[in-house]
């Protein structure tokens, strides 16, 4: 019979040798102490350091502006849960009660950080060469759409001009939350489409990194992709 672990590690394309690390990697913090943040504090690191060198090995006539701008796009909230619902790992998340009943397994930041806490559980299991190979896996499809050129503009005014073009109203922003300490607030924002309903929600440090981020993932749902 095949277990919940070798479904996800079949989904993953890695098999750990040391199960726990992988258990942990998929407890939210709502479950019980025994959670993924510290693995999440690792993985945001080792992907920040393989996305850096795929950007800077592929893309080498973009300046040092370009090429934060492009790995933003790609290790922003949105775009990792993006990755992680192509692995399916939502349905793998030990979740507490409360937080599975508001629809937690399918939440974009509860989706971006378990797929940060098993990029740090595969670092530790294994090592750096193995886990950067998984990263390029599972991002390789996201990097052929990158062009320096079309990062360079704002997402909110590329997405006013979009609309703009089709005829559409413009976009509404609204803060749904803002929480923790003066020296680490986080800033949730909706982004929507008063024709359409449609809604993009992201989380940053300040209330405008938060909407140039729900606009970039509105973006990638209209298919302006960058």
């Amino acid at each position: 019979m095949v277990t919940s672990n070798q479904r996800l590690e079949a989904r993953i394309g890695y098999q750990f040798s040391r199960p726990e690390l992988c258990e942990r990697a998929l407890t939210h913090r709502s479950f019980g102490p025994e959670n993924n943040e510290r693995l999440e504090f690792l993985g945001d690191a080792v992907l920040d350091l393989v996305i850096t060198q795929m950007l800077y090995l592929r893309f080498e006539d973009a300046d040092e502006g370009q090429l934060s701008l492009l790995r933003a796009s790609l290790v922003k909230g949105p775009s990792l849960a993006t990755v992680a619902r192509q692995l399916q790992l939502g349905a793998f998340i030990s979740l507490g009660s409360g937080e599975r009943k508001t629809g937690g397994a399918d939440r974009d930041s509860n989706l971006a950080n378990v797929l940060e806490a098993l990029i740090g559980a595969i670092y530790l299991d294994a090592g750096l060469d193995i886990c950067r190979a998984r990263i390029e896996s599972w991002f390789a499809a996201k990097l052929t759409t990158l062009s320096p050129q079309a990062i360079e503009k704002d997402p909110k005014s590329r997405l006013q001009e979009y609309l703009q073009k089709t005829g559409r109203p413009l976009p509404e922003y609204r803060l749904l939350e803002k929480r923790g300490q003066a020296h680490a607030r986080v800033f949730a924002i909706t982004c929507s489409l008063p024709d359409t309903g449609r809604q993009t929600t992201a989380e940053d440090s300040s209330r405008k990194k938060a909407e140039r981020a729900a606009a970039l993932a509105m973006l990638e749902v209209l298919g302006e992709q960058l």
